[in-house]
């Protein structure tokens, strides 16, 4: 029997701002994030810029397959932020996103990055193989009496 083992990674934003909590699952080249209406990612609060941070995707470098996200201090063309990026408590411009990495845009402004790995085994067998029992609600009544 021949086995394959995929993972398949999944890259979530989780947010917290003024208007709560929001889930961002990841997967487009460039992310823009601040208060702008046009940014892909909005933050409501006073104290976060315009454009304040920009993700871009990175492929790693031994899989083409599997990418990293980077998030950079200020817009597409450069111009900082008015108020940097705090992350994991230390102020700066740039870093490439790992596991439960915290992300303080402002006061009570934040995200949290997750990288989720589904690990998943694949056979060549036939379907014939498999012995798939269906079980009615209704059974487990019938055995309780």
């Amino acid at each position: 029997m021949e086995m394959a083992t995929v993972t398949n990674e999944k890259h979530l934003l989780i947010i917290e701002d003024n208007q709560g909590r929001k889930e961002f699952l990841l997967e487009n080249l460039v992310y823009s994030i601040g208060r702008d209406h046009n940014c892909h990612i909005r933050l409501f609060s006073q104290f976060v810029s315009r454009h304040h941070a920009t993700l871009v995707r990175l492929p790693r470098s031994n899989n083409s397959q599997q990418y990293y996200y980077r998030i950079v201090d200020g817009n597409t063309k450069g111009k900082p932020s008015s108020n940097g990026l705090m992350i994991n408590g230390q102020k700066i411009p740039a870093h490439n996103l790992r596991n439960e990495d915290e992300i303080v845009f402002a006061p009570q402004v934040r995200a949290i990055y997750y990288l989720l790995q589904n690990t998943e085994i694949f056979s060549s067998t036939d379907a014939i193989e498999y012995d798939i029992t269906l079980i009615n609600p209704g059974m487990n009544e019938d055995l309780e009496k």
